[in-house]
């Protein structure tokens, strides 16, 4: 790449952030969701936060985009997949698990509506401005990406559960867990080892273990247009996946009224750290064949 090109998707990578951060703002503002959150004691600091969510995301987006051997609205539809899917979905079903006595009523809805806005408004402008609204006259090679005998998604996909659920709890418990105030916060406490606290989860709340299962497949199924639209080698498609599924939790960054300051710089931590290492499994997973290990599973 020239250093001209550079500097000009340097610009474009620029303008995108800033037209996130207002996508953000024009969002809260329309979802209702500013109005039912009481004004920030340190405004500066919610907007610093914001820009640095807005970069992160952007520069991921930007990234997938310019590798994408998709363009036009077949493009702009896989972005919105993805960020709707990932950024608001996957993560905001939990709060009807977790914070239905910290948020105020309704107000999931309003999570719900804003991310939709911010995915409606941001898909097609970065689609556009990064110059792949146009359909690109390339020679339509053969894309081998996804294309798998069934018993071969089975199996993967049953693999991406477990995992999922085992590094779920692990990260959830070592990491997060073990902070008292965590516990606080949620109004519990630590049982004395990970294997008595799911014996616990199991006894109180079963439905959490196939809840979590379905939030796997969630997680896969958003991300499934992008690996099959990468142009990039195999290790370029894992860290794509990877980094999509952990810069989402960048929003912990943003103070809000309902998660005191150690509890999100805790979670920060705990799903940063988790969601890329599943991100990485599923696109190892889903980037290619792994016949020496269908054979393994047939014969087990």
């Amino acid at each position: 790449m020239s250093t001209k090109m550079i500097i000009i998707v340097g610009l474009k990578f620029i303008t995108l952030a800033i037209i996130m951060f207002f996508c953000f703002t024009i969002a809260s503002v329309v979802s209702g969701v500013s109005e039912a959150e009481p004004a920030p004691s340190d405004a500066g600091a919610s907007m610093l936060a914001l820009l640095l969510v807005s970069l992160l995301v952007t520069a991921v987006f930007t990234y997938i985009i310019l590798r994408s051997r998709w363009s036009g609205w077949k493009l702009v539809g896989t972005i919105f997949i993805a960020f709707y899917g990932l950024m608001t979905v996957v993560t905001q079903i939990e709060s009807f698990v977790y914070l239905t006595h910290q948020l105020p009523p309704g107000m999931v809805q309003k999570f719900f509506l804003m991310g939709a806005i911010v995915a409606l408004l941001y898909s097609p402008l970065a689609v556009l401005i990064l110059g792949k609204m146009e359909r690109e006259l390339t020679t339509q090679a053969h894309n081998p990406r996804l294309v798998m005998p069934p018993v071969e998604w089975v199996w993967k996909m049953a693999a991406i559960a477990a995992a999922y659920v085992i590094l779920y709890f692990t990260f959830g418990y070592f990491v997060a867990w073990k902070n008292p105030e965590v516990q606080a916060y949620y109004g519990g406490t630590d049982p004395g080892s990970f294997f008595a606290q799911m014996s616990g989860i199991w006894a109180t709340m079963p439905w959490m273990f196939p809840f979590q299962v379905f939030r796997a497949m969630l997680w896969t199924a958003f991300v499934l247009p992008v690996i099959r639209m990468h142009r990039g080698r195999q290790w370029e498609v894992g860290m794509s996946v990877a980094l999509l599924f952990a810069v989402w939790s960048s929003m912990l960054l943003l103070p809000n009224p309902y998660m005191p300051e150690a509890v999100r710089m805790t979670h920060l931590v705990e799903t940063v750290s988790s969601n890329f290492i599943f991100g990485w499994l599923v696109g190892w997973l889903l980037n290619r064949h792994h016949s020496s290990l269908r054979v393994l599973f047939q014969w087990s």
